[in-house]
């Protein structure tokens, strides 16, 4: 009898321990699984799209960005609204209009949307690039997204080109590949020429997954990526204003007038 007790006093040991041992686990690995969940909420933060003009640019640029037309509070930074979770959908499940319903944000329920203006307050014509880059990808969520930028109503659609084929994907631009030892991956890298003073370029930029591209499977479920968006003006000196263009055109007609007057008075 007492040799049974004892044996049932070491299972109830054993056991206390065990539960023990398990509850200390436990709460390491809930601790563990907490910093995980803010360091990776402090990173990624559900997939913001920030819009930044050059901080390298000229102190004199003549490059403001703004997000409403009628306030016009430029800002050196625009932020685009975050979407929570973001399902594959199909392009042709975009609202038509798109690009003219509004200021700002503007998502919908699994697409970010957000239109922003570029103005030139200077008084020459400029030129400027806007270049798209991805800081980060969980899970190659890249293989199937979709970054579609409007200015001024013309539209492109900018896309990873076929993991298999390694060709573009229908009606879509293929990602910019820029040098291999680039810092950054930029995906779109275009430029605007000839922006007037005064002149301002309506901007929308569309992100989606599209989901009826090939490499939207399964494996990229739970993926995220990150991504801003850079407006640079480039300081070339070709730009002139009308002004100036106009005041040249007739200093030289003058010019030509007394060259003619000149030789009539020699013949």
């Amino acid at each position: 009898m007492a040799s049974e007790v004892l044996v049932k006093a070491k299972k109830i040991k054993r056991r206390k321990q065990t539960i023990k041992i398990t509850k200390i686990v436990s709460l390491c690995l809930f601790i563990f699984l907490t910093l995980t969940f803010i360091v990776l909420s402090l990173i990624y933060k559900g997939g913001n799209f920030v819009i930044t003009l050059d901080r390298n640019a000229d102190l004199e640029s003549s490059l403001i960005i703004y997000e409403n037309k009628v306030d016009r509070n430029f800002s050196r930074q625009l932020f685009a609204e975050e979407i929570p979770f973001m399902d594959n959908i199909s392009i042709k499940w975009l609202p038509r209009n798109i690009d003219t319903e509004s200021d700002g944000d503007h998502n919908g329920k699994n697409y970010i949307a957000y239109t922003f203006y570029v103005e030139n307050v200077g008084k020459e014509n400029t030129k400027y690039w806007y270049e798209v880059v991805i800081d980060d990808v969980i899970k190659r969520v890249d293989d199937a997204i979709r970054i579609m930028i409007f200015v001024n109503g013309d539209r492109k659609v900018y896309a990873k080109k076929n993991e298999m084929t390694k060709e573009a994907e229908p009606n879509t631009t293929p990602f910019y590949e820029g040098f291999a030892d680039d810092e950054e991956n930029t995906v779109v890298l275009e430029s605007r020429d000839g922006l007037k003073p005064n002149e301002a370029d309506r901007i929308t930029v569309v992100v989606w997954l599209e989901g009826d591209d090939p490499d939207c499977v399964n494996a990229i479920i739970g993926g995220e990526i990150k991504m801003h968006m850079i407006i640079r003006e480039e300081h070339t000196g070709e730009g002139e204003s009308l002004t100036a263009k106009d005041g040249k055109k007739e200093e030289s007609k003058e010019e030509e007038k007394k060259d003619e007057e000149d030789k009539k008075k020699e013949n």
